[in-house]
C-alpha cells in the first residue's frame, strides 16, 4: 500500500486530510490540535499525522513548495489511500488592500500559467474550481467561529522570484484587475485538478503572510505556528 513518497499503511490516513506546504506546520497542527495524533509518514521528512478532532478522525500531511510536490503527494493520497477530501491551508502574498495581513482567504477558484493540468491530464484551461461542498463547510465553519473570510480567484504560481520587467501596470496588477486574483501561492492549481481528475473533493484556505500593496510581512516562524484561524476553519470542516 505505501507509495515512494508515503510509508503509511492501509487505514492509518482519514478521509479528509488537510495540507499545509509545510511539514512542521503539520506537525504544529497535530500537536496543537488533534488528539492521540500518531505519525505514519516522515519519508523525506514530509511529516503525516492522524488524530481526532472533536470526535472526527482528521489527518494532517505536509505537501511541500509548488505544484509538482503537492501533485505528487495529493495524487497518491487520492488514489492510493482512499482519501476523499483534502484542504489545502498555506499562506499567501495578498494583491490586493481588500486581503491585509493575518487575514484569511477562501479560494473560489484558481487561475494559473502553469502547464501543470496539460502535461498530467490535457486540459487546456487555465483555471479550476475548488468543490463546492468543501467551500460551503468551509464557510460554515468560519461562520461558527465567528472569523471573517475574504473570498476570491486565486494565483497559482510557479514562480516565486519572478523577475521584475518593470512594466506598467506590473503583472500581478493585470492578474488582480483583469482575472480578479486577490493573492498568489504556489499549489492550488494542481490541487484542484487532481482532485478533478480521480473524482475527489479539493479547497483551498489561505492566511496572508505578506502584501504586493504594503511592506507588511510575517516571520518564517509566525507563518509556521500563528496562523491558527485558517487552521481552526479547516479542522471545523472536517467530515
Amino acid at each position: 500500500m505505501s507509495t515512494p513518497h508515503n510509508k503509511a499503511e492501509k487505514g492509518q490516513i482519514a478521509k479528509t486530510v488537510l495540507m499545509p506546504g509545510d511539514p512542521l506546520r503539520a506537525k504544529f497542527i497535530a500537536e496543537t490540535f488533534l488528539e492521540n495524533p500518531v505519525l505514519f509518514n516522515d519519508v523525506r521528512g514530509m511529516l503525516g499525522y492522524t488524530g481526532t478532532y472533536q470526535g472526527k478522525q482528521v489527518s494532517v500531511m505536509g505537501s511541500g513548495m509548488g505544484m509538482p510536490s503537492i501533485g505528487i503527494y495529493s495524487h497518491e493520497l487520492y488514489a492510493q489511500y482512499g482519501v476523499e477530501n483534502i484542504i489545502r491551508i498555506g499562506s499567501a502574498g495578498s494583491y490586493t488592500d481588500k486581503a491585509k495581513l493575518y487575514d484569511v482567504v477562501l479560494a473560489t477558484a484558481a487561475y494559473s500559467e502553469s502547464s501543470f493540468a496539460k502535461t498530467m491530464s490535457g486540459f487546456e484551461g487555465d483555471t479550476i474550481l475548488p468543490s463546492a461542498e468543501l467551500n460551503d463547510r468551509l464557510r460554515a465553519s468560519a461562520a461558527a467561529q465567528g472569523i471573517p473570510l475574504v473570498e476570491g480567484v486565486i494565483h497559482s504560481s510557479d514562480v516565486f522570484y519572478r523577475h521584475d520587467d518593470r512594466k506598467n501596470p506590473t503583472y500581478w496588477e493585470i492578474l488582480r484587475d483583469e482575472k480578479g486574483c486577490v493573492a498568489v501561492e504556489m499549489e492550488s492549481f494542481a490541487l484542484f485538478h487532481n482532485a478533478a481528475v480521480l473524482g475527489k473533493k479539493a479547497a483551498c484556505i489561505l492566511t496572508i503572510s505578506d502584501s504586493f500593496v504594503s511592506p507588511e510581512i510575517t516571520t518564517p516562524e509566525q507563518r509556521q505556528t500563528t496562523f491558527t484561524n485558517m487552521m481552526k476553519i479547516a479542522l471545523g470542516a472536517a467530515e
